[in-house]
């Protein structure tokens, strides 16, 4: 019996000191929310879906810490989105900050999600999701022909392209099929 005690002791212990344990405040609460297994929580807010996804695939909150929402949600820098005018009413404005700012990486108990938030926990606030440090390392291996040179991908920013479940916020590499490609091994 006392070996079982000093065992949960030290499972408890090493569970404590992992990342996604020490970046989420409640410990226990991370702990018992089977989400965490998950990729990234999916987007479920009709205005942001609604109003990004308009442009462009309605990337999930979970993929940019919130440091990097405030700044891409100014207003100023709604007004040049990336060459756009993407502005938005207050009201409508305010909805996906508040909703973005929820469910940031930081915020999530998605297992991705941690995983940005500690890549982007220090230094300057990325503005692009393909810019994060993790995207960038799950993705050095793909040959550039296969993305920019690819017709139907063009850039690492069209996840919907390859990730096949990406609207569900999977990005596993069991869901990747990259167009004009055979599937890779």
């Amino acid at each position: 019996m006392r070996t079982n005690f000093k065992t949960a002791l030290l499972a408890a212990a090493l569970l404590m000191s992992s990342g996604s344990a020490l970046a989420e405040g409640n410990f226990w609460m991370w702990l018992v929310n089977f989400s965490r297994q998950k990729e990234v929580q999916p987007v479920d807010n009709k205005a942001y879906k609604d109003e990004c996804g308009s442009c462009h695939f309605a990337y999930q909150p979970g993929l940019l810490p919130g440091k990097s929402w405030a700044k891409l949600l100014d207003e100023k820098a709604l007004a040049d989105h990336f060459g756009e005018d993407a502005s938005l009413d207050k009201d409508t404005l305010k909805e996906i900050y508040d909703y973005t700012m929820a469910n940031a990486a930081e915020k999530s108990y998605f297992k991705r999600s941690r995983k940005i938030a500690l890549a982007t926990e220090d230094g300057e606030a990325p503005l692009r999701i393909t810019e994060v440090r993790y995207i960038k390392r799950t993705h050095h291996d793909i040959p550039e022909k296969m993305v920019k040179g690819n017709k139907d991908v063009k850039s690492q920013a069209y996840c919907n392209a390859c990730h096949t479940k990406a609207e569900e916020g999977i990005f596993d590499e069991d869901t990747v099929d990259i167009p004009n490609f055979p599937k890779r091994d």
